[in-house]
């Protein structure tokens, strides 16, 4: 791991770096159609650029069927009181107001994908459907259930809260029932899943609200599906065995067989546990359906075996399909072993500037840029007035195996870097990082 300081993750962590250069304008008469489907990180942002970048040579219109984005970012201080959702609730007025990008609240029911390289169409859940030159997709994660039993798994009595709003405040009331000798258990669902460090930072301000309410026979019980702490595993090993020592107990390999909500019991290959007071059960994810979860491939044109969309890095089209796209969480682009991309809202971002590119150099009947980056930063608070941070920085080129053979191309992790102490100049960094990523995704 690379030693970085403050100023230079600061740098790394900016989110216009990301950008990738300007195709030369359009020349169509007739604007192109781009539909995007899915307004979180990825899909707002890839909407804003297309428009910022191809001006009226490109129609978009983004399709998703809240009427706010509800921001996973930030939302475990959310849980604890210290932020209200306001504060990570996002809207669609400044797309439409500022750069034209046309926004419909809907549900996708099917997609035509045509051709491959053909223009198909979007069916949607109002009655309308979009015919398109080019489609976006950024839904987002589905979650898989337990094996054993799936049926006993409730997220309204067991919340995941791994998709804020009303799932975060459910788990917000679950937590302030807390008394004196309770326990709050959570799982970390297997890799690859949304938002590496977000289980271990919930761990982290759950153990702080529970020391600032004095509950201090109160305890937390973190289940991890993985071998070891997946991400910032020096601040989380510190916070883990020292700033909250003897009230986080984490237990790794754990994987779960069954969650049984109505007792709020869990079963898992490292032990089982019954009646805890809250039992936050994360499990184990995948790409979110597209149009009926019953359709083949959930709608997808194409799943990879751990159920996400593979694509080509240079465009995040889907082979076969050099006209459909995707991005953010439901992707999986190709990396060197061991040095996944992570699923994360700034590298939505990054990844949704790169395929904003690509489709107007597309249009234009250029080339994909070969020279690109991207990159995923992240704050994770680790008490009420300190926090830590994650950078990670790729590049394409060619990618290696576990023996360190070349196996193709992709994205190689070029940096990585970990916060060398856990800090309050971070925890204000964090505000800061956090609304720059706000503004350039939705504003």
């Amino acid at each position: 791991m690379h030693t970085f300081n403050r100023r230079r993750f600061l740098q790394a962590a900016g989110i216009a770096s990301a950008a990738a250069a300007l195709p030369r304008a359009l020349g169509a008469a007739t604007p192109a159609r781009v539909v995007v489907v899915g307004g979180g990180f990825g899909g707002a942002t890839v909407a804003k650029y297309l428009r910022l970048w191809g001006g009226g040579q490109v129609a978009v219109t983004l399709v998703e069927p809240n009427a706010d984005h509800i921001a996973c970012i930030l939302s475990n201080l959310v849980l604890t009181g210290a932020l209200s959702m306001d504060r990570i609730s996002l809207g669609y007025n400044a797309l439409k107001t500022n750069h034209g990008v046309a926004v419909i609240q809907a549900r996708v029911t099917a997609i035509n994908y045509g051709s491959g390289t053909g223009k198909g169409r979007v069916s949607l859940s109002n009655g309308r459907s979009l015919d398109y030159d080019h489609l976006v997709l950024s839904p987002g994660i589905d979650f898989i259930a337990p094996p054993d039993d799936p049926g006993a798994w409730d997220a309204n009595v067991t919340p995941h809260a791994w998709q804020a709003g009303a799932q975060t405040l459910l788990l917000k009331k679950q937590l302030a029932s807390m008394r004196d000798h309770d326990t709050f258990l959570m799982t970390v669902p297997k890799s690859p899943y949304r938002c590496p460090p977000g289980p271990y930072e919930r761990a982290c301000v759950v153990a702080d609200y529970l020391k600032r309410k004095r509950l201090l026979f109160a305890r937390v019980v973190v289940l991890d599906a993985n071998a070891g702490i997946q991400a910032e595993p020096v601040a989380f090993g510190e916070a883990f065995n020292h700033i909250y020592k003897g009230m986080i107990e984490y237990i790794p390999d754990a994987t779960v067989s069954s969650v049984i909500s109505q007792t709020r019991s869990i079963i898992t290959s490292a032990g089982s546990w019954s009646n805890v007071r809250v039992l936050n059960y994360i499990p184990n994810q995948r790409a979110a359906a597209i149009g009926p979860a019953s359709s083949a491939n959930r709608g997808w044109p194409l799943l990879n075996a751990q159920g996400f969309v593979p694509v080509d890095p240079l465009t995040y089209g889907v082979s076969g399909y050099p006209n459909i796209h995707v991005i953010g969480d439901a992707c999986a682009v190709p990396a060197t072993d061991g040095q996944a991309v992570p699923k994360s809202g700034h590298m939505a971002n990054a990844e949704a500037k790169v395929c904003a590119d690509a489709i107007l150099r597309a249009l234009n009947g250029q080339a994909p840029d070969t020279n690109i980056a991207t990159s995923s930063a992240c704050f994770s608070p680790i008490t009420a007035t300190t926090a830590s941070w994650l950078s990670a920085n790729f590049s394409y080129g060619n990618i290696y195996d576990a023996a360190g053979k070349v196996k193709g191309k992709g994205m190689q992790r070029v940096d990585l870097g970990e916060a060398p102490k856990i800090s309050g100049d971070n925890y204000q960094d964090m505000f800061t990082w956090a609304d720059g990523l706000f503004a350039d995704s939705f504003i």
